[in-house]
């Protein structure tokens, strides 16, 4: 082992994530949260044609596999025209894959409510849709909070993909480093130590914010 290269090496791979895995991630997230709640609330609506089409999409996303949906938008698009540079890419793939599991953890969460409160808000004179924003979703959002913070925290390891596509993030700094260097277990280990402890904090992060959000859930 080269502890002096490990040792200068481990900014570089701990900057490739904060300036590359960490943004990619909650780019995507941003996004695939937007997507997945449009698709959630098409998968509960009573238009048949919008709860097929949601119900297509997260089957789609969730039986491909992220690595060929990430292809097929940089390297397939090209063959008809379209050309994404890498971060864009990446960013979309993540975001579509992210919409389609996000979407059944927002659509769960909807269903979780008890249906007394949808019938609340009408008795008090609320329509459909501004009881679903201002009484549905508010508890929804707090039930939905682990089981979307864990999707995050994968996105973040699944992000190391990205590096597939040239873009430059934590994966990507440790792969050129090695190719470098030739010390590929050497800096293939410090990534993989470097990716546990971002997910350390993350889920320190995630239970503090569960913890606060317990008193208000139901059980």
């Amino acid at each position: 082992m080269d502890w002096d290269l490990a040792l200068t090496s481990l900014w570089p791979l701990i900057e490739g994530g904060l300036k590359g895995t960490i943004p990619l991630s909650l780019a995507s997230m941003a996004l695939g949260l937007i997507l997945a709640l449009l698709v959630a609330l098409m998968r509960l609506s009573n238009n048949r044609i919008a709860s097929g089409i949601g119900r297509a999409y997260v089957s789609v996303i969730r039986g491909t596999p992220l690595l060929v949906q990430l292809f097929v938008i940089f390297y397939g698009l090209p063959s008809i025209g379209l050309t994404i540079p890498p971060w864009p890419s990446a960013i979309i793939a993540f975001s579509l894959n992210v919409g389609g599991y996000a979407a059944e953890i927002i659509r769960a969460a909807i269903l979780s409510v008890p249906r007394g409160q949808w019938e609340a808000g009408h008795t008090i004179g609320m329509s459909r849709t501004l009881a679903l924003r201002r009484i549905i979703l508010p508890q929804a959002a707090r039930v939905s909070v682990p089981p979307l913070s864990n999707t995050f925290i994968s996105l973040v390891k699944d992000s190391s993909l990205a590096s597939l596509i040239l873009v430059t993030e934590l994966f990507r700094q440790a792969q050129e480093i090695a190719a470098f260097s030739q010390q590929f277990m050497l800096l293939y280990i410090e990534a993989a130590a470097v990716y546990w402890v971002f997910c350390l904090v993350l889920s320190a992060g995630q239970s503090r914010i569960e913890k606060r959000l317990d008193r208000y859930v139901a059980h």
